[in-house]
């Protein structure tokens, strides 16, 4: 079984930064691409992001483009969200994803595994 585990989350001011990790164990990590979703209160969950398995290929939610970037690191079963140029509508909790696919995918239907979550709060 594969577990995904979030950190970095926490207060942050508008225009400040965060750097979310993820730590997967198990083999399935470094042959899938994974990503990052979030959940506002009373929102669906929305994609913001993901990375093919090489790491040559990233797709980013249109509201994130320029400001956020992902990166993983096949060898320590890490990937990383880096947020700058944070604005109150970023406050949502992050989810980590590792999906069913090998390239970069946007559908949570393609979801294989979730993370529990990381709660980023951005104040105004």
């Amino acid at each position: 079984q594969v577990q995904l585990v979030e950190s970095g989350g926490g207060l942050v001011q508008a225009g400040g930064s965060l750097r979310l990790s993820c730590e997967a164990s198990g083999r399935t990590f470094s042959s899938h691409a994974v990503g990052w979703f979030r959940q506002a209160p009373g929102k669906e969950r929305e994609f913001v992001t993901s990375v093919s398995w090489t790491g040559g290929s990233t797709y980013y939610a249109d509201s994130v483009k320029g400001r956020f970037t992902i990166s993983r690191d096949n060898a320590k079963n890490m990937v990383y969200l880096q947020m700058n140029s944070l604005k109150p509508e970023d406050t949502a909790v992050y989810y980590c994803a590792i999906f069913s696919v090998l390239n970069v995918v946007s559908a949570p239907g393609l979801v294989k595994y979730w993370g529990q979550g990381t709660q980023v709060t951005v104040s105004s």
